[in-house]
């Protein structure tokens, strides 16, 4: 057979292109912020994870300027040689203490994060005990570790114990992986017992905080520092590309264990290094939180006010405490209807659609801005009635 003949097996395609509901890459010509333009029409985005409003931001804009101005545009060669630029080390100190980790080793993307972190630490006699609902990033990295991974039933910590006690862990290590925040339900991981499960079966704890740095915790330290449980996590992971406005990501976890990982991670040792110019926007973003933690609470209270509305509404959400809010829209092709007739009134939303969820539990995922208004929630909220009124799914 010829390698490229499952290349025209693009049905769902081919059909929602023909019938105009095709939502995906669409064009923006403007920044990314609480109101885009999007297709030739200015939209109100809900569908984007800049947390913190910090894309726009002035000082973050200038000081990845500044970046390029001193070092160029790129680093030309990885961490390991060439790559390592002085604000390399300067981000993994300032992280590592607004984290109150030891160490914090950086990587170009987040998904690659997660590659370079569990196929470094976890082997062919290991296990890896994976939520089902973790992001296809720590899916991958499972694979590449060749460790045994071992799906529990999503937050089933009954599940997750009898799994973990089956196991004969003489001569095998044993990983604790999860979602911080999951990015498609915005639901919170049940911290406390995973921590109480790994500490009983000799297990580490990583958690994959992508959507919790700058959203979770009083200061927005993520989802350990909300359960008070900030001392045991074994390693945090994290991105650059939401509440820090950038791109790449981290991982933050003892000297012994970063080392470890600098020295023994295909992912890192060839990869190149982060951009000046995304170094130096983190660097920024990180020195808005730690010094404007309200901009957390800001972000609470607008997500609070949204979530109020649609249940005002009558629409039916998953209702967790971020700013993540999934909306119920039950059919695939609904839902592309759905996001291609909220953007060309003026709003963006993601679909959500199988397989990443069962068949009849499609949604459309909006997530929201620490710098959106109450006005600009009014709006979007009415036409999302507007528009699930249409289609009859409310």
């Amino acid at each position: 057979m010829d390698l490229f003949e499952k290349c025209k097996n693009l049905e769902r395609v081919r059909v929602a292109k023909e019938q105009g509901v095709y939502p995906y890459f669409s064009e923006l010509t403007s920044g990314q912020n609480t109101e885009v333009d999007i297709n030739g029409v200015h939209t109100v985005m809900i569908g984007s994870n800049n947390y913190l409003g910090l894309t726009s931001e002035p000082a973050v804009i200038n000081a990845a300027a500044e970046g390029i101005k001193k070092y160029g545009t790129g680093c030309s060669g990885s961490r390991f040689l060439n790559g390592t630029l002085d604000i390399h080390v300067k981000l993994e100190k300032e992280l590592a203490e607004f984290l109150d980790k030891p160490a914090v080793v950086t990587f170009g993307t987040g998904f690659q994060s997660n590659l370079a972190i569990i196929s470094a630490l976890c082997g062919r006699n290991d296990y890896i005990l994976c939520d089902r609902e973790n992001h296809a990033s720590i899916y991958d990295a499972c694979k590449l570790s060749y460790a045994k991974m071992i799906r529990y039933r999503h937050s089933d910590m009954q599940d997750l114990e009898d799994n973990i006690s089956r196991l004969n862990l003489t001569n095998s290590g044993v990983l604790i992986v999860t979602d911080g925040v999951f990015s498609m339900s915005g639901e919170i991981c049940n911290l406390p017992e995973i921590v109480r499960i790994a500490k009983k079966y000799g297990a580490r704890v990583m958690v994959d905080d992508a959507h919790g740095l700058g959203v979770l915790g009083k200061r927005g330290r993520g989802t350990a520092e909300h359960f008070g449980l900030e001392k045991e996590v074994d390693v945090y992971m994290g991105t650059f590309s939401k509440s820090l406005a950038s791109l790449g990501g981290y991982m933050a976890a003892s000297e012994e264990v970063c080392e470890f990982v600098r020295h023994n991670s295909r992912p890192f040792i060839f990869s190149a290094s982060i951009t000046p110019a995304s170094v130096e926007s983190a660097r920024a973003s990180l020195k808005i939180l730690r010094e404007h933690p309200e901009r957390v609470q800001a972000l609470r209270d607008i997500s609070a006010y949204m979530r109020g509305l649609l249940k005002a509404r009558g629409i039916k959400i998953i209702d967790a405490e971020t700013p993540i809010i999934p909306i119920y829209t039950y059919d695939d092709i609904k839902t592309f209807k759905a996001c291609v007739m909220l953007q060309e009134r003026g709003v963006y939303v993601n679909p959500v659609v199988s397989p990443a969820v069962p068949e009849g539990s499609s949604m459309i995922r909006t997530s929201y801005t620490a710098t959106h208004t109450k006005k600009q929630m009014d709006y979007a909220a009415d036409k999302i009635e507007e528009v699930l009124k249409e289609l009859e799914i409310i």
